[in-house]
């Protein structure tokens, strides 16, 4: 089942697809909303309301729309390049299969590449109890 996000302004209201978004950005008082097939929005709230309307209307849109710095909320699920030392993160749309770059500060960028490889889970590095008692055990048939 489609998950659908809905904002309302005084004179229209846009009803989309959760996975059809690209990105949003701020500008000033305006947030304009980019989706994947290049289709563009802009509405006058700011980036702060429209995270609010996230919240309240899309469960678990935290894990797909993601806050990144003060100006974007990205969807995870459209990323394919995160280039800390350019400060570049490359998004694919669905239009032709096309690269949309933004430019973002390292820190948000360094934060988003580190939820990414919190999600992957870095097996080497697994360090559970249970890999531990494991390991005991193998240490002990040899």
């Amino acid at each position: 089942m489609d998950r659908y996000l809905i904002i309302k302004t005084r004179d229209e209201l846009l009803r989309i697809k959760i996975g059809q978004i690209l990105y949003f950005e701020a500008e000033r008082n305006y947030t304009k909303l980019i989706l994947s097939d290049g289709i563009q929005f802009t509405f006058a709230i700011n980036i702060g309301k429209i995270e609010e309307i996230l919240e309240k209307q899309v469960a678990g849109s935290q894990d797909i729309l993601i806050r990144v710095g003060k100006s974007h909320i990205i969807n995870k699920n459209h990323i394919l390049q995160i280039n800390l030392p350019k400060q570049r993160l490359l998004l694919l749309t669905t239009a032709d299969n096309k690269l949309k770059e933004l430019i973002i500060s390292k820190e948000p960028l360094k934060m988003l590449k580190d939820s990414f490889e919190k999600e992957l889970g870095k097996p080497d590095t697994d360090n559970t109890p249970e890999n531990d008692a494991n390991d005991k055990d193998r240490e002990g048939e040899g």
